[in-house]
């Protein structure tokens, strides 16, 4: 399923089961959305404690690069596989960490998350905002036991494939 879209400021929901990925392919940026699925329980490591998430069937993983090639949508999968089938933690670092600026993909999980340009990528323990590009701030995403549930979307290139490596 590929289209263009754009409804700033209105909702649009989109279907999404667990079996597919979501990408949104804007021109500077990616972001790239999958279910939790049914294992519920995933680990967040900060510097000083490990803390679970236990996230219902249909909350988020999402993931955001900051390109639009092939490469980075390889990767996007690749890392929300790392963290949905393999069971890799999610990682925060410290705010003053040298690796932030460097980090070409961010991830976060919940039943919401909120883009935004203005944060340090890879170092909010909270999981409802992410790092992303200028285009993507304020995309907001929701989960729903349909799929997604989407606001402030900017004019960007809706593409649906199969969850599989």
């Amino acid at each position: 399923m590929k289209k263009s879209s754009s409804s700033k400021d209105i909702f649009k929901d989109i279907s999404l089961k667990v079996s597919e990925m979501l990408l949104l392919r804007g021109r500077a940026g990616t972001v790239a959305i999958v279910k939790a699925g049914p294992n519920g329980q995933f680990f967040l490591e900060t510097e000083s404690e490990e803390i679970v998430l236990g996230l219902e069937p249909h909350d988020l993983i999402v993931a955001s690069a900051f390109s639009v090639d092939e490469r980075a949508e390889k990767g996007l999968k690749c890392v929300l596989f790392m963290i949905r089938e393999i069971r890799s933690p999610l990682i925060v670092l410290p705010k003053s960490h040298p690796a932030s600026p460097r980090l070409p993909i961010v991830v976060s999980a919940g039943q919401k998350t909120v883009l935004s340009c203005n944060i340090t990528p890879g170092t909010h323990p909270n999981q409802d905002v992410l790092c992303g590009s200028n285009e993507f701030n304020g995309l907001e995403l929701t989960g729903t036991p349909e799929g997604v549930q989407i606001k402030n979307m900017p004019q960007c290139e809706v593409i649906k494939v199969n969850f599989d490596i």
